[in-house]
């Protein structure tokens, strides 16, 4: 009965321990979180703001009149590069070519995994190695033909 009585003590203090331990964890995580989350509030804080009480209020603080009118002159006529008709057009165009691009990407990432898990043909590990290998291969060293290749079509800008 002692070794019951034991084994059941040291557990609860191994449990007390953990406790601590997962607490310090969860409370650094979470300050940690909120500090990489901190530019995203004030930014989004900050678009709902008007010119006064941005330039005269706290970074910080809620707006006290919130307001869509930056949000509207942004999608309608700020000025991006040349052209003076805001971010609709730009907007748009990532919408055409973002939702096509992750239809297929899905499709066919669905499709190599069940061949590659389902089929075993020849070569199927050699596959499987090239597809990993191409996820090493560095986004700024297919940018500029896939910007090339883009312009041929003419999907650029």
């Amino acid at each position: 009965m002692s070794t019951v009585a034991s084994s059941a003590t040291t557990s609860q203090g191994g449990n007390g321990r953990r406790w601590i331990g997962r607490t310090i964890i969860y409370g650094l995580l979470l300050i940690f979180a909120i500090l990489y989350l901190m530019p995203l509030f004030v930014m989004l804080v900050t678009s709902f703001k008007t010119m006064d009480e941005i330039q005269n209020g706290n970074m910080l603080a809620l707006p006290r009149s919130p307001t869509f009118e930056p949000w509207f002159k942004a999608w309608g006529e700020t000025c991006v590069g040349l052209t003076c008709a805001g971010i609709k057009g730009y907007f748009w165009n990532s919408i055409k070519m973002v939702v096509p691009a992750v239809a297929i990407s899905t499709i066919l990432g669905a499709l190599n995994g069940y061949v590659l898990t389902k089929w075993r043909f020849p070569g199927h590990t050699l596959v499987f190695g090239l597809m990993l290998f191409a996820c090493f291969i560095p986004f700024q060293s297919v940018l500029l033909p896939m910007a090339t290749i883009l312009g041929s079509l003419g999907r650029f800008g």
